[in-house]
């Protein structure tokens, strides 16, 4: 009890619905505005409805490459001053790309708000395309690739897991793009790219923080709203076939311990069964009092760590479990030990008290994260995007509340079987064959 005392007494600090205010500029960007005075900051979003699952064989990975582009000059602030000016204000930025968005991440003084939306809608509306820069950015981000996937033994693995898991669907390619396509990304390539994922009708801006709705909307259609509509990227109409089978992909390469992935087909963020689905992952991977982290890690003694994971994505995507076996374990001992405890829950409803302590998890995490205005940005973007609606962030409470055993029952027999899983080991290049 005294755990959701302090869910509610959190719960009635965070900003509800009602503060957030919608407008949708006459060039189709829409925004969305949280005020926020407790501090003089602000948080400025954007999300560029672009990544991985709209490329093509030959261009993947080019939605990444522009995460690493837009901090290279536009037509008023040149190489390197958005992040000099930022600092010189006082703030700071980020960005990050992933199958389905690319997101730009600003945190400044409230001061230098007609400053952010100067230099945002600058390299938005006339981004340089040196081919000098764009060469010396090709070679940084094959780089990142060779640091994030060459020589990461999970890296290395995950790529597989999807390639394997996806033989259809965009999702199959990695964010990072294939070798051969970042050598080989032309001029025509980049511009054709840039004027679609970035059309300001296909971004959603958030801001949170000091300032008014009235302030945010008049800078907004004075800096970004004359910036032209474009067609936004294709529709993905490819669809995954449903998997008929187990698929498994070994990978040999140099390392110390070997690490086993798991993905099951799960649906896309917007679904029902997504809520479900989270309260499943905390019961099995979420502390060390989840069920797999009892039995792998401290009862059996059979792994170093395990997870899971379940991204946000706009189409059907991939719940994944991950583990690093100790030295010595037999692989097929970690693998019938995951499996037995994923049958425990299709078998047998999980008690009140283990379902209790998942939905407080989940719960205050999500309220955790809004009491930062970075945090509910964050939130505020990514359910608009991948739920279709941001006021859903505000029912996540009943959402997750809603969940029965019975739920998490039957969601891990209808996702969490045999048919439906590739697995993917990574086993170090002097070890003998897996059996």
């Amino acid at each position: 009890m005294k755990t959701l005392a302090l869910l509610v007494a959190i719960a009635s600090l965070v900003p509800a619905a009602d503060d957030v205010k919608t407008h949708m500029l006459q060039n189709g960007m829409k925004v969305l505005v949280q005020e926020d005075h407790n501090i003089p900051n602000v948080a400025m979003y954007f999300f560029y409805r672009v990544g991985s699952r709209n490329e093509r064989p030959g261009t993947t990975g080019v939605s990444h490459f522009f995460e690493h582009m837009m901090f290279n000059g536009a037509k008023k602030y040149g190489p390197k001053q958005f992040d000099n000016a930022m600092e010189k204000a006082g703030g700071n930025n980020n960005a990050y790309t992933s199958r389905d968005v690319t997101v730009y991440t600003d945190w400044f003084p409230s001061a230098a708000l007609e400053l952010m939306f100067d230099m945002e809608s600058d390299r938005i509306r006339d981004l340089a395309f040196d081919p000098k820069i764009i060469e010396s950015e090709r070679g940084v981000v094959y780089s990142e690739r060779r640091t994030s996937v060459d020589n990461s033994n999970f890296g290395t693995l995950y790529e597989q897991l999807g390639a394997s898991a996806f033989t259809a669907h965009p999702y199959h390619w990695p964010v990072v793009g294939w070798p051969s396509d970042i050598e080989g990304w032309t001029m025509d390539d980049l511009k054709a790219h840039f004027k679609t994922g970035y059309a300001p009708n296909n971004c959603t801006l958030v801001i949170v923080g000091d300032t008014t709705d009235a302030q945010v909307l008049a800078l907004a259609q004075k800096y970004l709203e004359p910036i032209p509509r474009q067609e936004p990227p294709p529709p993905v109409r490819t669809k995954e076939p449903e998997q008929r089978g187990e698929r498994r992909v070994i990978v040999k390469k140099q390392a110390q311990l070997p690490v086993q992935m798991f993905a099951y087909h799960v649906p896309e963020t917007k679904a029902a069964d997504t809520t479900v689905l989270d309260v499943f992952d905390a019961i099995l991977t979420e502390g060390h009092s989840s069920r797999l982290y009892k039995r792998m890690v401290d009862a059996d003694q059979l792994a170093i760590s395990v997870g899971g994971s379940l991204q946000p994505s706009l189409d059907p995507g991939l719940y994944v479990f991950t583990i690093q076996p100790r030295t010595g374990v037999e692989l097929a001992k970690t693998e019938a030990a995951l499996f037995e405890e994923i049958a425990k829950v299709q078998a047998t409803p999980v008690s009140a008290d283990e379902l209790r302590k998942a939905k407080n998890q989940l719960l205050a995490a999500n309220f955790r994260e809004q009491k930062t205005i970075a945090g509910r940005a964050q939130l505020l973007g990514t359910y608009e995007v991948f739920k279709g609606d941001y006021h859903k962030l505000f029912t996540t409470e009943q959402d997750v509340e809603a969940v029965t055993a019975a739920d998490v029952q039957r969601v891990a027999s209808k996702y969490f079987n045999a048919e439906n899983r590739t697995i993917a080991t990574l086993v170090p290049a002097s070890a003998p064959e897996v059996k």
